[in-house]
């Protein structure tokens, strides 16, 4: 039987086909707005939910409601795994597309219901029960959607570009930074305190339902994964793909959730605390903290775009290394910068920060599929995607804010990133360097192929 032809090994590529760009438009944009969806809650959850869903608590203890707003960030995580497993489940039986689609309108619809929700003054404690509730469901869709844009890149990637094409839907995480960041940044400039309390916050959420048209659109018009299909072909979907994953490739399971706990916390200061760090706790203007934001994400996408590309030349694991180590060595100089209230410290501060995190979230879309075969490759990398974000960002400001009321020093941050950083650099040591790996069904795919050649 004759199979779909394979992408160049080697050599000089053709040029980009209107389906290669399609595929990569359509992760990176599906991403994006995922990603968009998920730091206007993480921004909110710093400037105003603490306010208007959590404020009986302030009264108990002062810095109670802040606290359990950011904690509200962390529940959605836990409901991550099980979005990875229902839709890897789904995505390794019935196809990569038809899950990124799902996950897509499932999140946008989930925000957008969260700029209509009414708040602890209108509707008592129903408010943010219905917040966490919307929130989980961000989680859970947010546990499918990587996985799968992921898997869509790099499977549809010629061999020596799968970092470079995998980095696209990474992309879509600084992205979406940039766009909820601006829309902030707007609003915030626009409306006054009082009526961006009231009523302005609601309308990132609300712009969602755009996005979400958009993203269908450019998604439903990307071809299914090349090796999906060819698995397939060959009847090896498996029955139980989670059974089958956990029996035998439960070490690159726990690796993959390992090698982004330090890169998930560290992204996650980026993403909600530093903002409200410096603007709380520094009392630094909002609007200039924003725009600062708002040019780190332009570095974060710039060099996660780099990583991809770099783990291409040099292997994956040594890229993961190097972005590891920068976090490492910057973690101190990071809050001695913004500490001085100098708003072209903080910016220097956080963009020179990205550097590191860019070169440790490039490759990993390109690895992940590389560690695992094809028929429970969207089940590993989603399941271990989502554990090691449980266990790096989803308390992390949470955490970073405990630390920062207990010890009264902006240092104790620093080495708490620094410990996890270190956690995942030897996981990734431990990695053995997968760039090139094959991600075709099996063995006998190989044979056959020959067969067909001869």
């Amino acid at each position: 039987m004759a199979l779909a032809p394979e992408r160049p090994q080697s050599g000089t590529d053709a040029r980009m086909s209107s389906q290669d760009r399609r595929v990569l438009a359509g992760t990176m944009v599906g991403t994006t707005i995922e990603w968009y969806d998920f730091f206007i809650f993480a921004q909110a959850a710093g400037i105003v939910f603490a306010t208007l869903y959590f404020g009986p608590l302030e009264g108990e203890s002062p810095g109670l409601a802040q606290l359990v707003a950011w904690a509200t960030i962390g529940i959605s995580f836990f409901f991550r795994p099980l979005g990875a497993v229902v839709a890897g489940r789904l995505g390794d039986k019935i196809g990569r597309k038809a899950m990124l689609v799902f996950t897509l309108v499932m999140m946008g619809g989930a925000t957008a219901l969260i700029g209509l929700l009414p708040t602890y003054a209108q509707i008592g404690i129903w408010a943010p029960i219905l917040l966490m509730l919307l929130r989980i469901l961000q989680g859970f869709s947010a546990g499918g959607e990587w996985g799968g844009a992921a898997l869509m890149a790099v499977e549809h990637a010629p061999v020596h570009k799968r970092g470079f094409w995998g980095a696209y839907p990474q992309i879509g995480v600084p992205v979406g930074m940039i766009l909820a960041t601006f829309v902030l940044f707007m609003l915030r400039t626009s409306l006054s305190p009082e009526d961006f309390l009231a009523w302005g916050w609601r309308i990132p959420f609300l712009l969602s339902v755009v996005l979400i048209v958009v993203g269908y659109f450019i998604r439903s018009a990307v071809a299914e994964s090349p090796v999906f299909k060819r698995m397939i072909e060959r009847k090896r979907e498996t029955a139980t793909p989670l059974r089958n994953l956990l029996q035998t490739n439960k070490k690159q399971v726990i690796l993959a959730a390992v090698i982004f706990i330090g890169n998930n916390a560290a992204g996650y200061l980026v993403i909600a605390f530093l903002s409200s760090y410096a603007q709380r706790v520094l009392g630094m203007p909002a609007a200039p903290v924003l725009l600062a934001t708002l040019l780190a994400a332009f570095g974060w996408l710039i060099f996660t775009l780099y990583g991809g590309i770099l783990s291409d030349r040099i292997g994956r694991v040594r890229t993961f290394q190097i972005g590891y180590g920068l976090i490492f060595v910057w973690m101190i100089p990071l809050f001695l910068l913004i500490d001085t209230r100098n708003i072209w410290a903080y910016g220097i501060g956080i963009f020179v920060l990205t550097i590191g995190l860019g070169l440790s979230y490039g490759p990993m879309s390109a690895m992940y599929a590389e560690m695992f075969p094809a028929n429970v490759r969207y089940s590993g990398i989603g399941i271990g995607y989502a554990l090691g974000a449980i266990l790096g960002g989803a308390f992390a400001p949470l955490i970073a804010e405990a630390l920062l009321r207990e010890t009264q020093w902006s240092g104790s941050i620093s080495l708490y990133i620094m410990a996890l950083c270190i956690i995942s650099f030897v996981g990734v040591t431990l990695v053995k360097e997968t760039k090139g790996a094959p991600l075709e069904a099996g063995e006998e795919l190989i044979a056959d192929r020959a067969a067909d050649r001869g």
